[in-house]
């Protein structure tokens, strides 16, 4: 299957309904994230770089919300710690089928990947060194959040990570506008059309919920975390690292 461009929204539509993971988007998701979230491929080589540094012999790194498995990818190809393997769990069939494409062609490593089409909340974490949300929280009920969150420290070895990337909403009105308006110029540099722009934004309006960069940190430490720091932002987007 080749990638296409994305022009899901190019044409106006009669009625917006939610955003969803489903083969339309499959079928563009390489060319839409790379052209949407600025930084990504930073934030993809990194996780990379930082699982190699935590993770730990005889353990299992989770990729939750693993999409087409670019975190998976990046992790299985630096990780050297022996018997250490990757559970990669989306709850979109699609996302997990072309996945698995994606993945047998990789011959770079011989780490173990489980590739699992289920949902997140529904997976229990056990004996894990890495936890990554690669922009999978803000798709979860709010209410919610907190719960799996402990449910990833708890299931955390001593000294195991959880790498949490999110789109942030801001507090202050001018701040938030400064964040919105920059993204979306990102995303005209990237010849996405206003009407594009204004389509998926209403697609994403219930689906996805931002929240603030304190609200996030001080979910962390309710959850059991006690080191928290923001390690990447670019505009509204950012990744953070949580140590237990």
């Amino acid at each position: 299957m080749v990638d296409k461009p994305d022009a899901i929204y190019a044409s106006p539509l009669d009625k917006i309904i939610d955003f969803s993971f489903d083969e339309k988007v499959v079928n563009v998701f390489p060319d839409m994230i790379q052209r949407s979230v600025p930084g990504y491929g930073t934030m993809i080589s990194t996780i990379g770089i930082m699982a190699a540094r935590y993770a730990q012999a005889d353990s299992h790194c989770y990729d939750l919300g693993c999409s087409l498995g670019a975190v998976t990818l990046s992790m299985r190809q630096r990780i050297q710690q022996p018997n250490c393997d990757i559970i990669a769990v989306d709850n979109s069939s699609a996302m997990i089928e072309r996945g698995q494409q994606l993945l047998a062609s990789d011959k770079t490593s011989s780490t173990q990947v489980q590739l699992v089409c289920a949902d997140i909340q529904d997976v229990a974490i056990e004996n894990a060194s890495v936890v990554v949300l690669n922009f999978t929280l803000q798709f979860i009920p709010v209410a919610e959040r907190l719960t799996l969150l402990q449910r990833i420290y708890q299931g955390l070895k001593p000294g195991g990570v959880l790498i949490l990337s999110e789109k942030l909403a801001f507090e202050d009105e001018v701040q938030d506008n400064f964040h919105i308006d920059s993204h979306h110029d990102f995303k005209r540099s990237n010849g996405y059309s206003d009407l594009e722009i204004s389509q998926k934004r209403s697609a994403l309006e219930n689906v996805l919920i931002p929240e603030t960069l304190a609200e996030h940190q001080a979910r962390l430490k309710q959850a059991g975390f006690d080191f928290v720091e923001k390690w990447f932002q670019c505009f509204n987007f950012v990744s953070m690292v949580a140590v237990k």
